[in-house]
């Protein structure tokens, strides 16, 4: 993870594309993308100190309200891939994620997903100032 003084934080995951994620001629899926935020936002969460099911276990969900995804190159089979995880936009009830996909240096997609924070009975909640802070780098909003 990088991190400097009121930097906006950021994580790098690996992964290799598997078989199981690619049609007959060995091009991952579209659908495999969104997953592959989710592995990218769980290991900053992780980096950050604030694992996601501590969120949950604090009474928070973060929903999911938007994705979008720009895919620019095929990956494919057995394909290295770095997902680069950014905290975006972090508000008291909103936060939004960046992230881009690459093999090597080669960028093959960039994404966003946003999300509301909701309690347990998923009504939207303020995050406490803690949360915000942690995931906007020490600034709050």
């Amino acid at each position: 993870m990088t991190l400097g003084v009121n930097a906006v934080p950021e994580s790098r995951s690996a992964l290799r594309v598997r078989y199981a994620e690619t049609d007959a001629m060995g091009v991952a899926h579209h659908a495999n993308y969104p997953v592959w935020f989710e592995v990218g936002r769980t290991d900053l969460m992780h980096a950050l100190g604030l694992p996601y099911a501590e969120v949950e276990a604090r009474g928070y969900f973060l929903m999911l309200s938007s994705l979008n995804v720009e895919y620019r190159r095929a990956a494919r089979y057995d394909d290295h891939l770095t997902i680069l995880t950014r905290v975006g936009a972090v508000r008291s009830r909103t936060l939004s994620f960046a992230y881009e996909v690459r093999r090597g240096e080669e960028l093959l997609a960039t994404g966003e997903t946003r999300h509301i924070a909701t309690d347990r009975n998923y009504r939207p909640a303020r995050l406490p100032v803690d949360v915000r802070s942690l995931l906007s780098g020490g600034e709050t909003g």
